[in-house]
């Protein structure tokens, strides 16, 4: 047997399904073996595996072992002369097996092989190639040097960004993500090191392979889609902790004492000036326009004030104007928020009724305060003036100055190019028509390029024409007709144009985009996201703020009517602090409720307007469903008058 194909898998399914069917299109003409590790996943990814490729190896854990254990389940049962670990969020080339293996047969001094990888939209991804991360490379890399001289042999080591992508190079670390090695070197070197977890294991196998002798290659004549899962995840502190401490562990292990704790002070140095550079720019991202904003309108209250004293003759106590202006300050800016003002797209209308809202409450507020703090209600009404043309005017010019971050209006409808014969872009059209995707014209194009039927645009060859003339902002290649190989080079040919990608798998109601694996709003299934809207999100929350605060006021009373009155008391107190919300999905071990929008558990659940008893777990599911995708704040008022008994549970 020519080779092995070792696939481990948690929780992505749909990526599973695509990888599984581009890889057995590259095995066509190879003898080969796959093998798939599911480390307990909860998405139906096993059920999947075994209804939809029998043929695959299936090793099904019972707990996350860790991507090193996993992979090492397999590559012990290998019988291949290669042994290739692959990501499950890749999708390979038909020819790309056959190409590397060819490569290593060639060059019988070839340990370890990696490809040319590229993301989701067709860009090259850097770790193709790498250098060994000692304690200068870390450095340079750390604190953004490799960066800022991606072209010196210096301080360009890391990604080995100095040599050419488009030429095979004799390189040090290979990607986990495509990994081919030989079976003997393996044999030779040992598997995995089972120390690491996640992370760092492709490093240490990769110089294991250089001391037994051999050399790892980069070779970039064929090519891998990497949808690159933890994309998202590398400004967190999480990853930021996991990934560094990988290289410690990597440094004891092959770095000489000395150099090990030198690496060691190093890297924890970087662990805390990344994850101190993650929170505060994730803190500052979020708070800095409110801050902002907040400020400007203060500068103008406190100018209406000073105008209205000069203009009356009179004097306002400084402390009580202080107290006074800066919570009005506040209120308008809560109610802002409340009201969407923060939402993107920007919607002025919004932004307007925030500014009136506010103006009413504090007017609610200031009718009911004591005479002695009571100093202007013209400074309120010109303050709620200011406040609108002050929002009206800066989204104007945010807007302008900044369009992809301040658009005003409505999202983008897209325009949507369908690649493929006419069976399966029509069958596509319809779950993307069904996903309520704000389509504003769908387009046709023939995967071939003669006998094209009249409804359809143009050819496979006349696709940037066709994106051109119509202004197309989305392609969705059918994989059914459209080879990985056509895909990924027209990627990579219009990479430089503002455009989304996506591929549809055959027979299959899915369709992955380049964002997929991290926002469930780049998957086409169905609109379930309803839900995951930031008006309901914030609607939810008020809701939950309204009863919680009512449930604690009314506790003395109310508590009298359930019989677990501790836990009804510390639920009116999750719900108003936000560790619960009072609906959330019924809890069930399906692989659809991995698939719907995150949101918080709740004490009642979208089950409680119907009889427990006649329902299944299909029901359910279906259930949970339904509630993300028609979910409303008087569904969830609905559910709470006929359940107001089971607040207890």
């Amino acid at each position: 047997m020519k080779l092995t194909v070792v696939i481990v898998n948690y929780n992505v399914a749909y990526f599973l399904e695509q990888c599984l069917n581009s890889t057995f299109k590259a095995l066509e003409s190879i003898a080969g073996e796959v093998y798939v590790v599911d480390n307990n996943s909860i998405d139906g990814s096993v059920k999947m595996v075994e209804e939809k490729f029998p043929q695959v190896h299936l090793i099904a854990n019972k707990e996350n072992t860790g991507f090193s254990v996993a992979n090492n389940q397999a590559m012990k049962l290998a019988k291949g002369e290669y042994v290739l670990l692959l990501n499950p969020d890749t999708l390979v080339e038909e020819d790309t097996f056959k190409q590397v293996i060819a490569f290593m047969d060639a060059h019988p001094e070839a340990g370890g092989l990696g490809c040319k990888m590229v993301d989701g939209k067709g860009v090259f991804l850097p770790e193709s190639k790498r250098g060994l991360p000692t304690p200068t490379v870390a450095f340079y890399k750390i604190f953004g040097l490799s960066k800022l001289f991606p072209n010196s042999k210096k301080f360009g080591k890391y990604h080995l960004s100095y040599l050419d992508k488009e030429e095979v190079h004799e390189i040090e670390v290979l990607s986990g993500a495509f990994m081919l090695m030989r079976k003997k070197v393996l044999d030779k070197i040992g598997l995995l090191d089972e120390a690491f977890f996640m992370y760092g294991e492709d490093i240490d196998l990769s110089y294991r392979i250089i001391l037994g002798g051999y050399k790892n290659y980069y070779y970039p004549h064929t090519r891998i889609i990497h949808y690159k899962g933890e994309s998202t995840k590398k400004s967190s502190v999480n990853y930021v902790f996991v990934f560094y401490n990988a290289m410690v562990i990597f440094a004891k292990k092959h770095f000489s004492q000395k150099n090990a704790k030198t690496f060691s002070i190093l890297i924890n140095l970087a662990i805390y000036f990344r994850a101190s550079m993650a929170l505060a720019a994730r803190f500052i991202k979020k708070i800095a326009l409110p801050i902002f904003d907040y400020g400007i309108i203060l500068i103008g209250l406190f100018i209406i004030a000073n105008y209205y004293q000069n203009a009356q003759g009179i004097e306002i106590p400084k402390s009580i104007l202080k107290v006074g202006l800066s919570s009005y300050g506040l209120i308008w800016l809560l109610t802002q928020v409340f009201a969407g003002g923060y939402d993107k797209p920007s919607k002025i209308l919004k932004n307007v009724l925030g500014g009136l809202v506010g103006t009413g409450i504090i007017l609610m507020i200031y009718a009911l305060l004591s005479k002695d703090y009571q100093f202007s209600r013209l400074i309120i009404l010109f303050g709620g003036v200011f406040v609108i043309l002050y929002y009206f005017l800066s989204r104007l010019l945010f807007s302008y100055l900044l369009p992809n971050s301040f658009g005003i209006g409505s999202k983008k409808d897209k325009k949507i190019v369908i690649v493929g014969d006419a069976l399966e872009v029509e069958r596509v059209k319809n779950i993307v028509v069904n996903a309520n995707a704000n389509i504003e014209q769908v387009f046709f194009v023939s995967h071939a390029n003669e006998n094209i039927p009249e409804q359809f645009s143009g050819s496979y060859n006349q696709l940037d024409q066709v994106i051109d003339i119509h202004g197309v902002n989305e392609i969705i290649f059918c994989a059914k007709n459209v080879s990985a190989e056509q895909t990924i080079t027209q990627m990579m040919a219009l990479d430089d144009k503002e455009i989304e990608f996506k591929i549809s798998q055959p027979s299959s109601s899915f369709i992955i985009g380049s964002n997929s694996i991290d926002t469930q709003g780049d998957l086409y299934v169905m609109d379930i996201n309803q839900i995951n809207k930031a008006s309901n999100r914030r609607n939810k929350r008020m809701l939950d703020l309204f009863i919680g605060g009512l449930l604690l006021l009314t506790m003395p009373f109310t508590v009298w009517f359930y019989k677990n009155k501790r836990q009804f008391m510390s639920n009116a107190l999750k719900i108003f602090t936000g560790g619960l919300s009072l609906v959330g999905y019924a809890k069930i071990n399906h692989s659809t409720n991995l698939k719907l929008p995150k949101i918080k558990h709740g004490v009642l659940n979208s089950t409680d307007l119907f009889s427990k008893e006649k329902l299944d777990n299909n029901a359910i599911s279906r259930l949970n469903l339904i509630y993300a995708k028609n979910h409303s704040m008087g569904m969830d008022l609905k559910i709470l008058f006929k359940n107001l008994k089971s607040l207890d549970r």
